[in-house]
């Protein structure tokens, strides 16, 4: 998946190192854990009004930043002008080559913050290669989608390397010897020990939504993968929290890193939050329909439990003449982006899903997401709504408890 067409120089006299494979370390399924048992009051929260929050007074604009003149040219054609907080406070500590850790509340512009440092040193340098790990295969699209649109005209080389897509389009991609590889843990895994990936030469790294992929069980890939990568290298992790997991990770492979914290609190002020309490599940799916059909209801994106749950919600609002998508980890990932794509597309209304989409899913029109079942963690919980109130909007998000 080239951004041009012209070939690496030297591609074709390199071969990839041998790996010796290692015992598997799959993400466990959530069912083994039993659930957090979280407050109801702890889902009622008024939005804050954007007159109450303390304005934000960037040092930068675009313009400012030492970057190369393509990405500066991408950067004024997509209209973007002022930095978010995360990128105001990142780009220009990127650029100088220093490790950096970023806590930020989701949705708030982080994957420019280090793309654009990314980009930038691989455009200087031309031997230079960098691998950006995510948590979901959604959120892996998402940035491959922003670097093609930040890097146009670039000529650098990318592959995406996500499960359930073709192995032999990611094959074919590798021997071409891409300056960036985005992928999962898992995925990654797989073709280093194959041996179709050799990650020796690669310098720069990202991690992004740390605490999740730790949370999903990929710690062991994680090592794995770092342990893989060129010793001298330049490291962005990504986290919404800082807790001691990350702390160990961030302590055993990162250098004097520059800490950038922006998080402004749990969740975001952007979004008005309240529950929806009912007495059987007869009621419950009623109370759904009623909020559907409210004007003020747009885009909407219900959280179910289970592949299972989510499928047969889907067919009931289908039934009742929603326009309506599913998405969970069983379906393929033809299936899966073209209900995203449908969703951002607005040809659909509701997009049913399991966590699975609670990171990745970067649709600006989300007006409201629903909690038809209590997610598992809170930490789940603030990922689900952080896909409302984007953009500048006020978002809602409404949890259904038993009573």
């Amino acid at each position: 998946m080239p951004y041009s067409t012209q070939r690496r120089p030297g591609s074709a006299n390199r071969s990839p190192r041998a790996y010796q494979s290692r015992p598997s370390t799959r993400r466990p399924s959530k069912s083994k854990f039993s659930k957090q048992y979280i407050n109801p009051s702890r889902f009622v929260k008024a939005a804050q009004p954007a007159a109450d929050v303390v304005e934000y007074i960037p040092q930068h604009a675009f313009a400012d930043f030492a970057l190369h003149p393509l990405l500066k040219q991408n950067i004024a054609d997509k209209g973007y002008v002022t930095p978010s907080p995360i990128q105001d406070q990142t780009i220009s500590q990127g650029l100088t080559g220093k490790d950096i850790i970023g806590i930020a509340n989701t949705g708030t512009g982080k994957t420019a913050a280090f793309m654009l440092p990314t980009l930038h040193r691989l455009l200087e340098e031309p031997h230079a290669r960098a691998l950006i790990i995510a948590p979901t295969r959604e959120l892996a699209q998402q940035i491959e989608e922003e670097a093609r649109s930040l890097a146009k005209g670039s000529g650098l080389f990318r592959a995406v390397l996500i499960g359930g897509s073709s192995m032999g389009e990611q094959l074919r991609d590798l021997k071409s010897l891409p300056s960036i590889v985005i992928g999962t843990p898992g995925r990654i895994k797989d073709h280093l020990e194959r041996g179709s990936l050799d990650l020796s030469t690669f310098n720069i790294v990202t991690l992004d939504e740390v605490d999740r992929m730790l949370d999903m069980g990929f710690i062991a890939d994680i090592r794995f993968i770092l342990d893989s990568l060129a010793h001298e290298r330049q490291s962005f992790f990504f986290s919404a929290t800082l807790d001691p997991k990350i702390r160990e990770l961030i302590n055993t492979f990162l250098s004097d890193p520059v800490v950038v914290s922006v998080k402004t609190g749990e969740t975001s002020d952007s979004v008005e939050q309240d529950v929806v309490r009912y007495n059987a599940s007869h009621e419950k799916i009623g109370k759904l329909h009623d909020i559907l059909t409210q004007e003020h209801v747009g885009k909407t994106l219900v959280f179910d439990e289970t592949q299972r749950s989510v499928e047969r919600l889907a067919k009931e609002l289908q039934e009742r003449g929603f326009k309506v998508d599913s998405i969970h980890g069983g379906k393929t990932q033809g299936q899966r982006t073209r209900a995203l794509k449908q969703f951002k597309e607005s040809k659909l209304t509701v997009l049913v899903a399991t966590d699975v989409a609670a990171r990745g899913i970067d649709v600006a029109d989300i007006t409201h997401v629903i909690n038809y079942t209590t997610p598992q963690t809170y930490e789940d919980y603030v990922h689900r709504i952080g896909r409302a109130g984007r953009a500048g909007r006020t978002g809602y998000a409404l949890t259904f408890i038993d009573q």
